[in-house]
C-alpha cells in the first residue's frame, strides 16, 4: 500500500516528498520528521491571529532552526556519504536517498518562506508603518543620510578580499554574509573577483529618517562598491551566505584533558567542510560556478534566495516600540508559597519541608522559585554543600554566580558541567574556568556520556542531622529561557529522593558500578528497562493508558514497544513538539496510538511521562524529567525521570496532560501517511493563553485562602 506522504499539511497547503511504503519498518525518516517540525514553525508565520511582528519572529525561527538543521544533520549525512557508509535509516532510506528527500522538501519550504515575506507580510508591515528599501528607492534626505553612514560607521572596517593567483581564495566563515564582486580594468576583457564580508560590527538593518524605515546593509554597502575598487568597472555583485559544519567529533575517552579537547575542537568548527550556499538573485553563472568550485559543492547544495537572506537577522524588528504588533506581555506569577507574607521572606526550607514545590515555566516565575533556592542555600549559613548539573545556562547566569558566592563563603560546591552542549561550548567553558577560580569542584562529564539531567541538591545542617533538600527540571538551569521555554521544576525534602540523587552525583563525581534507584529512572542503564517495564504494565491492565510528553520521539525500540501496547489495547495518547518517527493510526499496528504537535508562543520543551496503572497499589504514576525518548537520551546520556509521589503535584502534573489533550485546542495531529492536520476552526483554546490564566487564577486562590 503506498500513499502520498506530505511533510505538512495544513490550511490546504501540503509540502511533499517521495511516497511512503507502509513496510514492515513502518517508521518516518527522522531527517524529514524533523523538516516537517520546522514546516510547522513556518506555518504561524501565515495565521492571522498571530500578532504581525510575532508572524515574522517566527520566520526568523524557522531559518534559525533550518541553519543548525544543515550545520548538525545534513553535514552529518553527508559525512556518511564521502565515507561510503551504506547503512538504511529506520524507514529504509541510504544517506544518499535521505539527502535528496531534503533537498526536494527544502525547496519546498523555502519557497514557501520566501512568497511569506515578500507577498504577506512586507506589504502588512508597510500598512503599519515598517518598511525595509532599498537604495534606489530611497529619497534625497535618506540617501545622504545612507551615505553619511556608509561613509563613517561602514568603509572603515571593510575590508575587500581580491582572488587571483597571488590571492587565494579566502575562507568564508560560517553563516557569514558576504558580497561576491566581479570588476575588471577599463578596456579589459578579463574579470576578476573579490569577496567583501559584511561586518559583524554594524547591524544588518540601517536605520532611516523615518521611524520604522530601514535598509539592508548588504544594499547600502553595494551601492557604493565604486568606493572600495577605485579605477575599476563593477560588472557584478551577489549577495551570498555559507553553511558549514558545526558538529564537533569528540573522542574524549582518549583525551587527556577533556577542556581542551573541546577548546580544540572549537577552533577546528571555525574550518568545517561547507554545507550549503545561499545565494541572492541574480549573479552570472560565472560566479555561482566560482563560488561552487570553491567551496567544493554541489548544485543540488546552492539555494537561491529572492526574499531576504540571513532571516535570522529579522529579531532586529522585534526590538520595535511596537507593543500593538506583538503578543500582550506576561509577568511571570510568582509562585504564592515563595512569596513575601507580611513583607518577610518566606523560609523556603520550612515550605519544601511541609510538603514538594512544583512551579511551572514561564507561567511561574524561575528567579523567585529555582533561582532563589541557589541564592537562599549560598548564603544560608547551615548549608554545607551545593551540587548541581549544568548542561545550558545564560552568559549573565545569577545561578552560577550564587555557587561562586557559596564557595567563597566556605561551602562545599560541586558542579557537574557540560562542556559538550553543543553550541555552548565555549560559554561553558569560561563558566567552568570561574568557577575552578572560585574554588568549585568541577567535573567535566564523563566518557563517552553527555550529562543531560537537570539537578541540584543542597545539603544542610538542621538540628545536628543533614537535611538533603533537591531541584528536579525538565529544563536547563537558564533564566533567559525560563521566560520563553514551557518547563516544569519539582523542589522537594523527601527523603528518599535525597538519598538516591546524592548516590547519583557521588556516582558522576566519583566511581561506581551500576547502582539501582527506586524512586528515580537513570540512563544510560536504568531508563530503558525502567521504561520498558512500565510500558509492559499497562499492557497487562485491564484499562491501559500511557501518556507521554516530549520534544522527540525517535529511538526504534521504544516505538515498537508502543506499537505493541497499542496492539494490546492500550489507549496510548503522545504529545511530540518536533520529531516523530512513530506512525500512528495504521489498523492493526497503532490504531490506539494519537500523536499531536502543539506550538506557539512557548516553546514547549517538557518531558512527562504518565501511567494509569504505574505504581505498586496499581493507580497512575507520574514522571518528570530531562529525558526525551531518542537512542541519545536512552543509552548515551546521563538522563533523569523522577516518580511524583506528592499527590498535589501529580494532579497539576496530570491536569496539565489533559489540557494538552484537549479536543478544542490549537495544535496539529499526524496522520497515519505522515501529514500533520491543524484545525484552522474559529474559537479554538490557545494552550499558553490557558496556562498563563490558571497561573494567575492560582496565585489568586493562594492569596484568597490565606486573607
Amino acid at each position: 500500500m503506498e500513499s502520498n506522504a506530505a511533510l505538512l499539511t495544513v490550511d490546504g497547503r501540503s509540502f511533499s516528498v517521495a511516497p511512503v511504503d507502509l513496510n514492515p519498518t513502518n517508521y518516518f525518516n527522522r531527517e524529514l520528521s524533523w523538516l516537517s517540525f520546522n514546516a510547522r514553525v513556518l506555518s504561524l508565520a501565515t495565521d492571522v491571529k498571530v500578532p504581525l511582528l510575532e508572524r515574522l519572529k517566527y520566520l526568523a525561527i524557522y531559518a534559525g532552526n533550518l541553519d543548525e538543521f544543515f550545520q548538525v544533520r545534513v553535514s552529518g549525512l553527508r559525512d556518511l556519504v564521502a565515507g561510503e557508509v551504506r547503512f538504511r535509516s529506520p524507514d529504509g532510506r541510504t544517506p544518499e536517498e535521505q539527502l535528496e528527500a531534503i533537498r526536494a522538501a527544502v525547496e519546498q519550504l523555502e519557497a514557501h518562506r520566501q512568497d511569506i515575506f515578500t507577498n504577506q507580510l512586507l506589504p502588512q508591515l508597510e500598512l503599519q508603518g515598517i518598511s525595509i528599501t532599498g537604495y534606489d528607492e530611497l529619497g534625497p534626505d535618506d540617501q545622504k543620510l545612507a551615505d553619511a553612514y556608509f561613509d563613517d560607521q561602514v568603509f572603515p572596517i571593510l575590508t575587500p578580499l581580491a582572488v587571483d593567483p597571488g590571492h587565494p581564495f579566502p575562507y568564508i566563515s560560517d553563516l557569514s554574509l558576504n558580497l561576491g564582486v566581479r570588476v575588471r580594468r577599463p578596456g579589459d576583457e578579463r574579470t576578476r573577483f573579490a569577496r567583501l564580508k559584511i561586518p559583524d560590527q554594524v547591524g544588518r538593518l540601517v536605520r532611516l529618517s523615518t521611524p520604522g524605515s530601514f535598509m539592508r546593509i548588504e544594499d547600502l554597502i553595494a551601492a557604493h562598491l565604486d568606493q572600495m575598487f577605485p579605477g575599476l568597472e563593477v560588472v557584478e555583485h551577489l549577495a551570498f551566505r555559507v553553511t558549514r559544519n558545526a558538529d564537533l567529533n569528540y573522542r574524549d575517552e582518549e583525551a587527556d584533558d577533556l577542556l581542551e579537547l573541546v577548546e580544540m575542537e572549537l577552533r577546528r568548527r571555525r574550518f568545517g567542510n561547507a554545507v550549503r550556499l545561499e545565494i541572492g538573485a541574480g549573479g552570472s553563472e560565472s560566479i555561482r560556478s566560482l563560488l561552487r568550485r570553491e567551496l567544493e559543492l554541489e548544485d543540488a547544495d546552492i539555494y537561491v534566495d529572492r526574499s531576504f537572506l540571513a532571516m535570522t537577522d529579522l529579531w532586529a524588528l522585534m526590538k520595535l516600540d511596537r507593543h500593538d504588533l506583538r503578543f500582550d506581555d506576561f509577568s511571570p506569577v510568582v509562585p504564592a508559597r515563595v512569596s513575601q507574607r507580611s513583607g518577610e521572606e518566606v523560609d523556603l526550607f520550612d515550605e519544601l519541608r511541609a510538603r514538594d514545590l512544583l512551579v511551572h515555566h514561564p507561567y511561574e516565575s524561575f528567579s523567585a522559585s529555582t533561582q532563589e533556592l541557589i541564592r537562599r542555600a549560598a548564603k544560608d549559613p547551615d548549608v554545607v554543600a551545593i551540587k548541581m548539573t549544568l548542561y545550558r545556562t545564560s552568559s549573565d547566569s545569577p545561578i552560577i554566580r550564587a555557587l561562586i558566592r557559596a564557595a567563597e563563603r566556605g561551602k562545599q560546591v560541586a558542579v557537574l558541567i557540560e562542556l559538550k552542549a553543543r553550541f555552548d561550548e565555549r560559554a561553558n567553558i569560561e563558566w567552568a574556568k570561574s568557577l575552578e577560580q572560585a574554588g568549585v569542584h568541577v567535573t567535566y562529564g564523563l566518557t563517552g556520556l553527555k550529562i543531560h539531567a537537570k539537578l541540584t541538591m543542597v545539603v544542610r545542617r538542621e538540628a545536628g542531622q543533614m537535611v538533603r533538600y533537591c531541584h528536579f527540571g525538565t529544563g536547563n538551569y537558564n533564566h533567559g529561557t525560563a521566560k520563553l521555554y514551557g518547563d516544569f521544576s519539582l523542589m522537594t525534602a523527601n527523603e528518599k529522593l535525597g538519598d538516591e540523587v546524592a548516590v547519583l552525583f557521588n556516582t558522576l563525581t566519583g566511581y561506581g558500578g551500576e547502582v539501582t534507584y527506586d524512586e528515580l529512572l537513570v540512563a544510560p542503564n536504568g531508563l530503558r528497562p525502567g521504561l520498558n517495564a512500565l510500558i509492559r504494565k499497562e499492557m497487562r491492565a485491564e484499562n491501559g493508558r500511557i501518556v507521554m510528553k516530549m520534544n522527540s520521539l525517535v529511538d526504534p525500540g521504544m516505538i515498537g514497544l508502543l506499537y505493541e501496547a497499542s496492539q494490546a489495547g492500550v489507549e496510548v495518547d503522545l504529545i511530540v513538539r518536533g520529531i516523530c518517527g512513530l506512525r500512528p493510526g495504521v489498523p492493526g499496528l497503532s490504531d490506539n496510538i494519537r500523536v499531536r504537535s502543539i506550538i506557539g508562543r512557548y516553546l514547549e520543551h517538557a518531558r512527562l511521562y504518565y501511567f494509569a496503572n504505574g505504581d505498586s497499589n496499581d493507580g497512575p504514576i507520574v514522571y518528570m524529567g530531562s529525558a526525551d525518548l531518542m537512542q541519545r537520551n536512552l543509552d548515551h546520556r546521563v538522563e533523569t525521570l523522577v516518580a511524583i509521589s506528592d499527590p498535589s503535584v501529580a494532579e497539576r502534573l496530570g491536569t496539565a496532560l489533559e489540557m494538552d489533550l484537549e479536543p478544542n485546542l490549537q495544535s496539529w495531529h499526524l496522520a497515519p501517511d505522515g501529514s500533520w492536520h491543524r484545525d484552522a476552526s474559529d474559537g479554538l483554546l490557545d494552550l499558553h493563553t490557558e496556562f498563563e490564566r490558571l497561573a494567575i487564577n492560582r496565585r489568586k486562590s493562594a492569596g484568597s485562602s490565606r486573607g
